[in-house]
């Protein structure tokens, strides 16, 4: 009798979205209803489902106020999904007020990845594409393994020595390795740097802050667990090589101007100045981690643009690690079309996911197209099996900004910085990044 109540319990949370209210003039106060009950749904699923919030920083009266029932309650979760998207539809048609449109159908959006992944966490899978659909409303584009095999042999001559291409390029690059007594020094200058260029372009409260930490045993390179407050948590794995590009890359994609300023533009405008609650849950498995991973790629070039990341790390950074800079030119050469090669671990999760590439295969791939060394392969791999197609949200993510920026703002800089910043503090959807390019 108990595990039947604890089932129930999320149909009796919803239960009252089985009325479809019209929007009226009053259109603000019903949506504002219904957002806190999409956070308590969010919130409530994230008891099962570790993965589930990445962040969240909205009132404790929406937090669950029961401990979790013994046996996932899918169906009512489903169900409570169906009814609240049928709700925020109804809302969506039914008002002239733009705003209310947009939050109802980011909202909406947001819920198809609810279902997605509720599907996944109790083992009914989809295929690679639908899958990452459903839970980022996109699809990276496909590409042949002679794409890759071009791309490659594009380094042949850039490289020096002779041998496999990719084993000469794991020889250049481990003249860049950041020494383990040099990487605090190394890590907190890239991002007092890189947070001096952001602020030169955004006021940030007084009071954001982050905290800077080295973990093992992490799947990921560096991760960002925003606190809210404006607090982030930044966290750097430290139990593989770190290679001297990877401090500006990770100072910026977690820190300046990527997740921490994110979360923070996201929190200030949107949940402390206009109080739309649904912003203070940030699920992971969700379209909002395509617009987060994109930008917070995309955010490395906004800060260093051009040859600047070259010449700062030339100038300051290995200097600062001890290391030379002989070849450092051909190194963020050859950085570069590596860069181009990041969507061939699309095809390697794509394979995982659809079962159609084995471990080899793919240990493979991401030694031969992504250039990984043995270390960084095996994390590439299990990075996989745990977060599967969300791997598009880099790459593919990164390209849609890009993208958005190219048609809405051209090649200004300022006008560009004042898009990303737009992009940074409202609630996009890639469909939103797709259509500006039709």
């Amino acid at each position: 009798m108990k595990k039947q109540l604890w089932a129930l319990l999320p149909l009796i949370l919803f239960a009252c979205t089985m009325r479809m209210p019209k929007a009226t003039d009053n259109g603000k106060a019903t949506l504002d209803k219904l957002a806190e009950k999409y956070v308590r749904l969010g919130l409530a699923i994230g008891q099962y489902d570790p993965d589930f919030v990445d962040a969240y920083y909205g009132p404790d009266s929406l937090k669950p106020v029961t401990g979790k029932s013994i046996t996932f309650p899918k169906d009512s979760f489903l169900n409570a999904i169906r009814n609240l998207r049928l709700l925020l539809d109804d809302v969506a048609k039914n008002t002239t007020n733009d705003t209310i449109h947009t939050r109802a159908n980011w909202m909406d959006t947001q819920l198809t990845a609810f279902s997605r992944r509720i599907q996944i966490i109790t083992g009914v899978y989809a295929p690679f594409d639908v899958e990452s659909k459903d839970l980022f409303d996109a699809m990276a584009p496909v590409y042949t393994e002679s794409h890759y095999q071009s791309l490659i042999a594009s380094l042949d001559s850039l490289l020096p020595g002779k041998g496999p291409v990719a084993d000469r390029f794991q020889q250049l690059a481990n003249h860049f390795i950041i020494p383990r007594n040099k990487l605090d020094t190394v890590f907190k200058t890239a991002i007092a740097e890189a947070r001096k260029r952001t602020l030169s372009h955004y006021q940030l409260p007084a009071t954001e802050s982050f905290t800077l930490e080295y973990v093992t045993g992490k799947p990921w390179m560096g991760y960002n667990w925003y606190k809210g407050n404006y607090n982030s948590l930044i966290q750097v794995s430290a139990d593989v090589p770190i290679f001297i590009e990877k401090a500006i890359d990770l100072s910026c994609h977690e820190g300046y101007p990527g997740h921490h300023v994110y979360n923070t533009l996201l929190e200030k405008n949107l949940y402390r100045d206009k109080g739309w609650v649904e912003i203070s849950l940030y699920p992971l498995f969700s379209p909002q981690s395509l617009i987060a991973e994109g930008s917070a790629n995309y955010g490395i070039e906004m800060v260093f643009p051009g040859e600047e990341k070259v010449a700062y790390t030339r100038d300051v950074l290995l200097p600062l690690a001890g290391l030379d800079t002989t070849g450092i030119s051909t190194y963020f050469k050859a950085l570069a079309i590596k860069g181009t090669l990041n969507y061939a671990r699309n095809e390697v999760a794509r394979g995982l996911v659809n079962g159609t590439m084995s471990d080899s295969l793919a240990s493979r791939w991401l030694r031969d197209y992504t250039l990984l060394n043995e270390a960084s392969v095996a994390k590439g791999i299990q990075f996989i099996k745990k977060n599967r197609s969300y791997v598009i949200n880099y790459n593919y993510g990164q390209d849609l900004v890009k993208q958005y920026l190219d048609n809405h703002y051209g090649q200004q800089p300022d006008k560009r910085w004042e898009g990303f910043g737009y992009l940074l503090s409202n609630e996009m959807t890639p469909k939103n990044l797709l259509q500006s390019g039709k």
